[in-house]
């Protein structure tokens, strides 16, 4: 009886296929962008901060990665210096008192 009174009609159903996209017309990713600027600056600057705000935005760059063949390869950059500006902050020596 169930049948009889849905309105529905299982052949107009239309299945969603997914529209494909030139991998060239993505948008930018911003977050990788700003994770290699700050993993730099963490290294260069010798910067704390910089440092773990390049961790954050390389989270937010995996959590939204689209391209995974060129997003990748940014994301490891990005961490490598991060990598390197914390072992530089955090074990490297310690800088010196300027003398005057």
């Amino acid at each position: 009886m169930a049948d009889k009174s849905d309105p529905r009609m299982p052949t107009a159903v239309k299945h969603y296929v997914a529209p494909l996209v030139n991998p060239n017309d993505l948008p930018p990713d911003y977050s990788s962008l700003l994770a290699i600027i700050f993993g730099i600056l963490g290294v260069m600057m010798r910067q704390k901060i910089a440092s773990w705000f390049s961790l954050v935005f390389i989270a937010q760059s995996l959590t939204l990665m689209k391209n995974p063949e060129n997003d990748l390869k940014q994301i490891i950059m990005a961490l490598t210096f991060a990598g390197m500006g914390f072992f530089t902050t955090y074990f490297g020596p310690t800088p010196k008192a300027g003398k005057a």
